[in-house]
């Protein structure tokens, strides 16, 4: 429903979005911004941009209808890219504050989400209602590639998360999660270890 919408606002989108698309083109890190085009378009458009006309009409695509995406998209460009941030509001309680966020980062549904973390791994993937954040100046969360962190989870402190990790749900995790782990629980504990099912403490 959205592809035919999004051609209906198209020249109106193309307006307000013509700096966007020269600030992708001309940042320093325009090829994780690729990346991130690329990893949303698979997921809200079946497929990966393969060309440059495709890209250009994902990242349109993106920037038009997913608030999130937006977020994303000015904390890669830095200031180049928030100067224009009025003419396509990005989500307005979704902080990322992270130190260093690998490419391929996916937020659904970015409401009341703080991502406050020292470094993000590759093709992570963050929920609503999420926080990301420190408990005191030691320092805050690291995490693996691969990551899920799931609605209304708590990742807080100077902890890893392994890659290929997934935190579950309204989870609360304050020690290091090793890779390939499942985790849930307040406190949080692993339920999955390797693809294998068991219940044991961090």
């Amino acid at each position: 429903m959205k592809k035919v919408v999004f051609w209906f606002v198209f020249p109106l989108s193309v307006l307000r979005l013509v700096p966007h698309v020269i600030v992708m083109k001309l940042v320093g890190n325009k090829s994780v911004i690729a990346q991130d085009v690329a990893r949303w378009a698979q997921i809200y458009l079946g497929g990966a941009p393969v060309s440059v006309l495709n890209e250009a009409y994902a990242f349109l695509f993106l920037m038009t209808f997913y608030e999130e995406f937006r977020n994303l998209f000015y904390y890669r460009s830095g200031m180049a890219g928030k100067l224009f941030s009025p003419l396509c509001n990005p989500l307005s309680t979704l902080y990322i504050q992270a130190g260093k966020i690998g490419p391929g980062l996916f937020i659904q549904h970015g409401f009341a989400t703080i991502i406050g973390a020292e470094e993000i791994g590759s093709n992570c993937w963050i929920n609503q209602q999420v926080t990301i954040g420190w408990t005191d100046m030691s320092g805050g969360p690291v995490i693996g590639d691969n990551v899920t962190i799931n609605a209304g989870a708590k990742v807080i402190g100077n902890i890893v998360i392994g890659s290929n990790s997934k935190v579950g749900a309204n989870a609360v995790v304050v020690k290091n999660v090793p890779p390939d782990c499942t985790v849930v629980g307040v406190p949080a504990y692993i339920v999955r270890k390797n693809g294998v099912k068991l219940r044991e403490p961090l």
